[in-house]
Parts: C-alpha cells; structure tokens; sequence
C-alpha cells in the first residue's frame, strides 16, 4: 500500500463516511474480525443479530408490528436460525403493496431506491444509513482479500442511471481523491471502446469493477485491435449483477492479465456474497441470513438446489425479512481452503427468468442454448427471449463468417432442445441493446416455471 492509498484509507474516506453519518469503517474493522469465526460461532453471532433486529423492527415498523401480533411470533423466543421460517416470505408484489407500512416510524434520511425491472417486476425501495453502511463495509472487505483498498486507482464499468445521475461537483472531487473513474456501459460504440481502452491503458487502475458483459466486451474489441492491457498491474477484476459466464471470465483475465472475482447481489438484497483468492463464494453472513427454497416455499437442506431467500439485518429502516430473490443455488457446508469461516454459496444459476422450458415441459438453463450460439462463427451478440412454449425469438448481430450454415445449425439445435414443433425466429439486427442499467441478459423468459 503506497502513502497516498493509506492516506485515503485512514483518513479521506473515514473522515467522508464520518462526515455523511456512515459507520462503514467501525463495520468494515468487525467484519474482518468475525469472518474468522468458527461456524458454531458464527451461527451463534447470526442468531444474536438475527434476534436483536427483529425486535427492532417489531418495534419501529408498523407492518411488521401487526404481522408479529396476528402470528403470536415473539423474537425474544426466537432459538434458532431455522425458526425464521416461521415468518412468511416476503416478495416484489409484498414489498409494493405493503411500501409505506414498511418504512420505520422514526426512520429518517432514507434513501429512495428501484431495481431496473429486467424480470418485468421493478421495484421501488428505501435504504437507511445503516444499510448503507453494512454493505459499503462488506465490499471494502472483499476488496481487500484481493490486495486492494480505498484509494487505490480503480475503474468501474457501469450503467445505472443512479450512479450516472449523481455526477455533481461534491462526487466528482470525491472520486477523483479516491481514483475512482467512472465508464459508462450504457454506451459502447466503437469510438467509446477506443477511448476505454485508452482510459485504462492511462490509469494503470489496480481494480476493476463492472458488469461481466461490459468488461468482457472492452477485452474482446482490445483483443480484435491487439490493445495490450495485461501488462498495467491490475490485481482483480470483480464483477457483479450479472451471471458470470466462463467464457466472460477466460476473456476478461487473458486480456487483463488478472485473475476475476465474482460478486453476488443486487440493490434490494444487498451483497450477498463475494469471492475469495481461493474461489469461494463467503455470503456475507454477519449481515444475511440466506435460505434456500423449494418451488413450494418450503427450506432445503444444505446442499440442495432452489430458491436464494436473504434477510438483511441492516435493513431495520426498511425491512428485508425472508425477501425471495427469484435467483437460483445452494448452500455448501464445505470449508473455503482461504480458511474463512465464512459460509459458502454454491452453483449461483442467476433468475428463474434465465431459464427455458421446452414444448414437453422440461426445464432448461439458458446454458443449453447460449453454448449453441457461443459456438458458431460470425456471431457478434445475441440474445434469446422465449415468447411462449411454441415460439423462442433470437436476435443477432452478424460478424464475418456468419452464413447460411451456422442458420441451419441455430434452428436444428434449438428444435431439438425445445421440441420439434417449436416456431424458432432469428431476427438480424445491428447491435444487441441492453437493458435500461445497461446491463446486458443473454436470456429472457416469458414462459412461468410449473411448480
């Protein structure tokens, strides 16, 4: 760590954080204590918190308080993890129909949130100073498994009108004392991937930090134009809100030279979980509790594959209890060779819309397809949507070596895999849009999984 980066990370940025009444750093500074907790204790630490900001919300949101009351559930009797079941799952529809009873009474200084909706379902939140906090905290941590800390130079690659929103005076002079350099993804014309390249050859950042599609897109024009970028001595490349494709991440650390850590959650969950120099995925267990679910609502045993379901007990202000993420996995009672007792998340397989069900029923991963197309030449970008069990439409955006061939080869695999009979439309178009945020989905589903 050189004296500017120590200087950022033991003065500028607990002097910001103090300033907009954030305790990330006291947080930050547990954090690093507990995540080497036996399990035992570690699960005695979840149930203490678990306890202590249920009887908070008991106390402070009217929503909760009435719920409580009508299921005779009292906190304080509360001995085990596994008796949060108890408590109905919580849901988008809840969450909308339910927004303003689910606010704390003193709450104060709440953030307003949305996600961006690319399960068709956005959703309108609020995030307190301590949410905050808890997950600012649980990034830093990660971070600095890899070597790298507040201060450092890093770039993100990122599409979020939020984000994008806030470039005032007060963030740019923040940024620019804690070498965070903004890209954004939502806009990668050739020029603007020129300029990326340019911009990162320049910095020489430690980090980066952005989607996998955008990165993985910067290191494919380098790579056609013969930018060399793995010579800048970039540590880690982390990257977040979108399902993580091998392909992505062989792309991403040949052209970078550096090594991807993969980072699971989402503005309404929060940071679920992070990856480790090891290859773990640690959930970050002080702050969530993650269930995961069967299609009947019912909690799996370790292991098994089903439904992520998060509590935050950051969230008092505005409660995540039992919050379904609709995004697939398990949980692991493996120990991570890093020697973090820090649980593991396992087999993170992104939304239910991510998934595809054939003519007979049968669900399929998007993987069954995307290989398909990965595979075949001329493809510059794709997207599959399935309109309903008999039609699935495929945009792409042709490269040279695309020909008639690699059309046949779509409809016969797809066919195959869906059902003979299944109507396959392949729509050429010049570029494949991203979603609002800029993030990008290789596949989007219309058709509702059977329970």
């Amino acid at each position: 760590m050189n004296c500017y980066t120590k200087w950022v990370t033991h003065v500028v940025f607990p002097v910001h954080e103090w300033l907009k009444k954030h305790t990330t750093v006291a947080v930050r500074k547990d954090m690093e204590k507990t995540q080497w907790l036996a399990a035992s204790d570690l699960k005695k630490l979840q149930l203490d918190n678990l306890k202590s900001f249920l009887k908070e919300v008991e106390q402070r949101v009217p929503y909760y308080r009435n719920l409580f009351k009508t299921l005779n559930f009292d906190p304080n009797k509360l001995n085990s993890l596994e008796e949060l079941s108890h408590l109905p799952l919580t849901d988008k529809s809840i969450i909308r129909q339910h927004s303003n009873e689910l606010k704390a009474l003193d709450a104060t200084g709440l953030s307003r949130f949305n996600t961006g909706g690319s399960s068709g379902e956005p959703l309108v939140f609020f995030i307190g100073k301590n949410r905050v906090s808890h997950d600012v905290a649980a990034k830093w941590r990660a971070t600095r498994w890899w070597g790298v800390d507040i201060g450092d130079p890093e770039i993100v690659v990122w599409g979020s009108p939020i984000e994008l929103g806030k470039q005032d005076r007060i963030k740019l002079i923040r940024d620019k004392l804690l070498r965070t350099h903004l890209l954004p993804a939502f806009e990668m014309s050739e020029a603007k991937l020129d300029e990326f390249v340019q911009h990162i050859q320049a910095l020489k950042p430690k980090m980066l930090f952005g989607y996998p599609s955008a990165l993985a897109h910067i290191a494919r024009h380098a790579q056609k134009h013969n930018k060399k970028l793995n010579d800048l001595g970039i540590k880690v490349a982390f990257v977040t809100s979108e399902r993580l494709y091998d392909h992505q991440r062989e792309m991403i650390e040949t052209t970078f030279g550096c090594p991807v850590a993969n980072g699971y959650g989402g503005r309404d969950a929060g940071f679920i979980a992070h990856q480790c120099p090891a290859g773990g995925m640690h959930i970050t267990a002080e702050d969530i509790i993650v269930e995961i679910i069967d299609k009947q609502g019912q909690v799996l045993p370790v292991g098994e594959e089903g439904e992520i379901v998060i509590t935050h007990l950051a969230t008092a202000d505005f409660p995540f209890i039992r919050y379904r993420t609709g995004d697939i996995a398990k949980l692991s009672n493996d120990l991570c060779a890093c020697g973090l007792g820090l649980p593991l998340l396992k087999d993170i397989q992104g939304r239910t819309t991510d998934f595809v069900v054939a003519k007979d029923g049968t669900v399929l991963h998007g993987l069954a397809l995307i290989y398909v197309l990965r595979d075949l030449p001329g493809i510059g970008g794709f997207k599959i949507i399935q309109t309903s069990l008999d039609e699935t439409r495929i945009q792409i955006a042709r490269d040279q070596g695309y020909d008639s061939a690699c059309e046949e080869t779509i409809q016969q695999t797809f066919k195959k895999r869906l059902g003979t009979d299944v109507a396959i439309h392949i729509d050429y178009v010049d570029h494949i849009e991203k979603e609002k945020s800029g993030k990008f989905r290789y596949v989007v589903s219309h058709v509702e999984l059977k329970e």
